[in-house]
């Protein structure tokens, strides 16, 4: 087994092993440290039943799902189906979603610990998945900037979020703005199991802050956002069949980009994590 930064400040490579067969525990340590540090890993050339991805993102964590059980897989309902595929002329997944910067259920009281995803089939070009190391982002503000942020809350709408990540989509109904409540969450993280302080505000909304008038939130988010998401803190994935990517969604925002999805497969089966096995989210 050997370990390839993916870049100096965000990712890791996993190169030598097959997740289908046994991973020795100090293997697997270093490889599940290696990504608590990095942020993000990558491990190439795997094929893995829906049943195996859950059994391998379970050595992470705890596996659950919480959004489209309409494109859960029916054999296995912890996954989410990517994909513009469809079965008797109904799709079988979503076709695109977080075409925008984000991080994976923001919005949740509780949000995901992590995310995994499996390539099956890949388009020759397009449908690259861009992530943000929030740790490396937060080190690097001003202290000043440190200092104004430490204690404040976020307030993450969800139908606030709709037209800026779904502008195709209509306007949330009655019963959705009953159902999703707005949730506060803290400008810095301080992750469970390294105790790193990383940004946790994803997303191109101008999200407000708490007790804090909009004209002055508006601009102090936007400016950590666009801070989080210059070139050295960020890693351009470019998918090939057979990939495994596993990120932090409490160190890491992600987005994904597009894809001619008219004339092109795409495949893809996510898995997500509530509880990573140090500790709760």
């Amino acid at each position: 087994m050997q370990l390839y930064p993916l870049t100096p400040l965000i990712g890791t490579e996993v190169r030598g092993i097959d997740v289908n067969q046994p991973i020795d525990a100090h293997i697997f340590d270093q490889i599940y440290e290696a990504w608590i540090d990095s942020t993000v890993l990558l491990i190439r050339g795997q094929s893995m039943t829906p049943r195996q991805q859950v059994e391998f993102t379970a050595r992470f964590g705890e596996v659950f799902s919480y959004t489209r059980s309409q494109f859960n897989h029916p054999d296995q309902p912890e996954i989410l189906i990517l994909s513009n595929l469809t079965r008797n002329k109904k799709p079988i997944g979503s076709a695109y979603s977080g075409r925008v910067w984000h991080t994976d259920g923001h919005y949740l009281e509780r949000p995901p610990a992590a995310s995994m995803l499996h390539a099956i089939e890949i388009p020759p070009v397009g449908g690259d998945t861009f992530f943000a190391n929030m740790f490396a982002a937060y080190a690097d503000l001003p202290n000043e900037v440190k200092e104004k942020v430490e204690s404040l809350q976020v307030m993450i709408s969800r139908v606030d979020s709709r037209p800026y990540n779904y502008p195709d989509r209509p306007s949330p109904t009655r019963e959705e703005r009953a159902s999703w409540p707005d949730i506060a969450q803290p400008v810095v993280r301080t992750h469970e199991e390294n105790q790193r302080k990383a940004l946790y505000v994803g997303g191109n909304v101008p999200w407000r802050i708490r007790g804090m008038a909009p004209t002055e939130a508006a601009p102090l988010v936007t400016f950590l956002q666009e801070f989080a998401v210059q070139p050295q803190y960020t890693y351009r994935h470019v998918w090939q069949a057979g990939d495994i990517v596993l990120w932090d969604n409490r160190s890491a925002m992600h987005r994904a980009t597009y894809y001619d999805d008219k004339n092109y497969r795409r495949l893809l089966h996510r898995t997500t994590v509530s509880t990573t096995r140090a500790g709760a989210t």
